[in-house]
């Protein structure tokens, strides 16, 4: 294979593993190296780039700003299943990955590469995200995962590598975290984080300040939505960006969004890590209150089934098979009543809602009350109950006092 290799497009971060991947793959390819870099809103870690995948040897870099188009035809579609996976991780890192690897695969074709690259490694998650879009819409394109090939067992020996070559990395073996950051999110793990008696340090966290830290006061936000979709802060229309970066800053300042957890990758080994998720997290909340309210108990418990399938779809890189694209059809039939005002607490740490509104309200307080009301007769629950307990009481003959 390696005789029919002369380009290669490399998913490029400017991270250690991408960096030392470039002139390994000239060394051992022989071959011309295209980088490319997507811009999901990981903003300074972008600064400097094109120079530093220069001088490690790469012919050209394409950054490219897929912002817009990585808010509100992943994230939200995402947040809008109410997809989480394992309780905890709101898939922040999961479906960044196919976007990215999608356009990679634009750009293979544009300059006529023979392969694409990534720099995921064979015990994570990540290989799979990329390479099963790669073979979603570039099936003939070789994959080249360096992780899988070359003699490097360890960021210790990446970081030995790239001393060797003189290639400029972050990177030292007391600061050896591995983490990916977006607009949504930013994930931690390595390190001391893989024992899971170990307490995260403060000092690790980027995007969130510590709840302790957090002023003393609460702070309010109010979100609006259309059609499940968010589109003002405190009464103010903003974009998707927008709206996340706003929504970014007043809970990082509230210490909201962290979340540890111990997962299971879908190579079949559990994975501790951290992630910081802060207007993520508030959109969550604020979606899942509002569908409270506009959704009836049916759909909105059948949709509680179906998050779970999507979160592991999501997870696991199967974002453009045709099982997501349904399940993303049946959540947007849902969606078209979510609309309304939700108003959120944030305090140290903590998110609440405290408000919801909406002109599709399915709450009705007279009906609800604890007061006297002239719309619910309580003498009617009498013969609900004797029909929806008809089953108990059919088969009560056959049980007995003490049985269980």
């Amino acid at each position: 294979m390696k005789e029919n290799i002369s380009k290669v497009v490399l998913a490029y971060s400017g991270g250690l593993d991408t960096s030392i991947i470039i002139p390994w793959l000239k060394e051992t390819y022989n071959c011309e190296v295209i980088a490319m870099a997507a811009d999901v809103g990981q903003q300074e870690e972008l600064d400097g780039l094109e120079e530093k995948a220069i001088k490690s040897g790469a012919s050209k870099l394409y950054i490219e700003d897929l912002r817009d188009e990585f808010v509100t035809d992943f994230v939200y579609p995402t947040m809008m299943a109410g997809a989480v996976y394992e309780n905890k991780y709101l898939l922040g890192t999961s479906f960044a990955r196919p976007l990215i690897a999608r356009r990679q695969v634009e750009i293979a074709r544009k300059e006529n590469a023979d392969a694409v690259s990534h720099g995921a490694t064979g015990k994570g998650n990540d290989q799979v995200r990329f390479e099963l879009t790669y073979k979603a819409f570039a099936p003939d394109l070789a994959i080249i995962a360096p992780w899988r090939e070359w003699n490097i067992r360890s960021r210790e020996d990446a970081i030995e590598y790239a001393a060797s070559h003189k290639i400029p990395i972050t990177q030292t073996r007391k600061k050896i975290y591995s983490r990916d950051r977006n607009l949504w999110h930013i994930s931690h793990e390595g390190g001391e984080l893989e024992d899971p008696w170990n307490e995260p340090r403060e000092v690790m966290y980027t995007l969130t300040d510590s709840p302790e830290k957090a002023p003393d006061k609460a702070e309010y936000v109010e979100i609006g939505f259309e059609q499940g979709r968010p589109v003002s802060i405190n009464g103010i229309s903003l974009s998707p960006v927008e709206i996340l970066f706003k929504l970014n800053g007043i809970a990082s300042r509230n210490g909201v969004g962290r979340v540890t957890i111990v997962e299971n990758r879908l190579v079949g080994m559990k994975s501790r890590g951290v992630y910081e998720t802060p207007g993520g997290t508030i959109l969550y909340e604020a979606h899942n209150a509002l569908e409270e309210l506009t959704l009836d108990r049916d759909t909105l418990h059948y949709k509680q089934q179906v998050a779970l399938r999507y979160a592991e779809l999501v997870y696991y890189g199967k974002w453009y098979s045709s099982l997501r694209e349904a399940l993303d059809a049946f959540v947007s039939s849902t969606q078209k009543n979510v609309t309304g005002t939700v108003r959120v607490k944030l305090y140290k740490g903590n998110c609440d809602t405290v408000g919801i509104k909406s002109p599709y309200s399915l709450y009705r307080e007279d009906i609800a009350t604890f007061s006297q009301d002239e719309v619910y007769n309580q003498a009617d629950a009498e013969g609900f109950i004797n029909l929806f307990g008809l089953p108990e009481t059919v088969s009560s003959r056959f049980r007995k006092l003490g049985d269980k």
